[in-house]
């Protein structure tokens, strides 16, 4: 794939020549356009990678409002990954991008992960379609980077990358855990997790729809600082393959 790199020119400084060329010529799909993933994907694209699958099938809420790129006053009830994929064309405008506008529901993961990724990056934040996202990508040995839960938590110096079976004091990667354990999978799959204590009183019940049940109270720049991190995990191993 050939791309006018001007624009990437502090990069080359950094990483050299070939090196960006191995980015311009990788696929990344990013799965959720939320506070972690609409940041991932932004910082994807910034890095040059030349061609970019997003998927996300929801709208903007006036509560995105606090955390999420694509969430602005003027952009309410309007699709993030309509106006993610907006805002990575204006970019890159050669960017080779592909929109997916649906949740990730379990029956419909095979299909999208039939695509010949250089990497995956999971962003999702509801636990079912997150296990079938995650078990399927293990199955087919694709690169994923998965990012556990950011809610209820304020220090973003306490994220690690690790293997999921070293997670600990997050509730979500508990969750994913053990049900990752009833499908023969008990590690393998590299996430992003903190450490840190979740503030319990944070807890909100929700009506259950997407395949959520309960969510945490967040601050702006946690869930952006997992997506930094999820994106510089996909970067790194990009380059270094």
């Amino acid at each position: 794939m050939t791309m006018d790199t001007a624009w990437l020119s502090r990069t080359e400084l950094l990483i050299g020549k070939e090196k960006l060329e191995k980015l311009v010529n990788a696929h990344v799909l990013v799965v959720g356009m939320g506070g972690v993933g609409s940041f991932a994907a932004e910082f994807i694209c910034r890095s040059g990678v030349g061609t970019m699958t997003i998927v996300d099938g929801d709208v903007v809420d006036p509560s995105n409002r606090n955390r999420q790129l694509p969430a602005l006053a003027t952009t309410h009830g309007q699709s993030k990954a309509v106006l993610m994929a907006e805002r990575l064309k204006a970019i890159n405008p050669e960017l080779n991008l592909h929109v997916i506008k649906e949740f990730i529901r379990p029956e419909a993961v095979t299909d999208i992960l039939e695509n010949n990724f250089d990497y995956v990056i999971d962003a999702i934040d509801s636990i079912s379609p997150k296990l079938s996202f995650i078990e399927a990508a293990y199955n087919r040995r694709l690169k994923l980077i998965s990012s556990m839960g950011a809610g209820g938590k304020m220090d973003p110096t306490q994220l690690q990358v690790t293997d999921i079976s070293k997670t600990y004091n997050c509730p979500f990667a508990q969750h994913i855990r053990k049900h990752l354990k009833s499908r023969n999978i008990s590690k393998g799959v590299k996430v992003v997790f903190s450490p840190e204590e979740v503030n319990k009183e944070s807890l909100m019940l929700t009506d259950g729809s997407n395949f959520k049940k309960s969510a945490y109270g967040t601050i702006s720049y946690l869930p952006a600082t997992f997506g930094a991190t999820v994106a510089s995990v996909a970067i790194r191993d990009i380059l270094s393959s």
